[in-house]
């Protein structure tokens, strides 16, 4: 069961529907291990149609109707599964969707001995959407957040100075943030990554890496 959640104000935009489309992504997942958020998001949810329902009606013109109409037609934009023909795996449903395959199967690319990544397309042009993967044991070198970063932990797990995250946890972090995060030592660790401004390692050793950081959005 997931300790670490989405603060209320996320969850609200989320149900309004004002996250990115890369956060809202990340935040679905969430939902994926937590009942809890997924309760809470239900309940907003009730509360939107129910203020909706006080709002006085607004005409629609023939024009919209007929290009509602005319996108009952359409492709789906992603294609689901038959539950019978589903992967039996931890990994959320939206997510393996989007990656087309397994872990395996995504090309990573190394950053430092322990930290490798690799970059998923959303169509979200302000946030970048990738996967971590630090290896059993690994380190994260020290570093901050020129933005915010969502993240959540799939596979595995980490710790840092303010606590021990597993799958189904959410972390938030702003910018200026600092936070070294350790795997834990019995299993690698895979995490997803919303990002709408590089990371920024504040190590010496590593400071050198900064300029040659950027920002996969898209």
């Amino acid at each position: 069961m997931a300790k670490h959640h989405p603060s209320l104000d996320i969850l609200t935009e989320y149900a309004a529907g004002t996250l990115s489309l890369a956060q809202a992504a990340c935040v679905s997942a969430h939902l994926n291990y937590c009942d809890a958020c997924s309760r809470t998001v239900s309940q907003l949810h009730s509360v939107g149609a129910t203020l909706f329902e006080g709002l006085d009606p607004e005409p629609v013109g023939d024009a919209v109707l007929d290009r509602v109409l005319a996108r009952l037609d359409e492709d789906a934009p992603l294609s689901y599964q038959r539950p019978a023909e589903a992967r039996q795996d931890a990994t959320p449903a939206l997510l393996r969707r989007l990656m087309a395959g397994d872990f395996s199967d995504l090309s990573w690319k190394k950053i430092t001995d322990t930290l490798r990544t690799t970059q998923i397309k959303t169509g979200d042009p302000q946030f970048e959407f990738s996967l971590l993967h630090i290896r059993a044991g690994g380190e994260v070198p020290a570093h901050d957040h020129q933005g915010s970063e969502m993240t959540l932990v799939l596979q595995g797990g980490f710790s840092d100075d303010r606590g021990a995250y597993h799958p189904g946890d959410f972390i938030y972090r702003q910018a200026d943030d600092v936070h070294t995060p350790r795997a834990f030592e019995d299993e690698d660790c895979i995490c997803l990554a919303v990002l709408d401004a590089p990371l920024r390692f504040t190590s010496w050793k590593y400071r050198w890496m900064n300029p040659f950081l950027r920002l996969q959005a898209g």
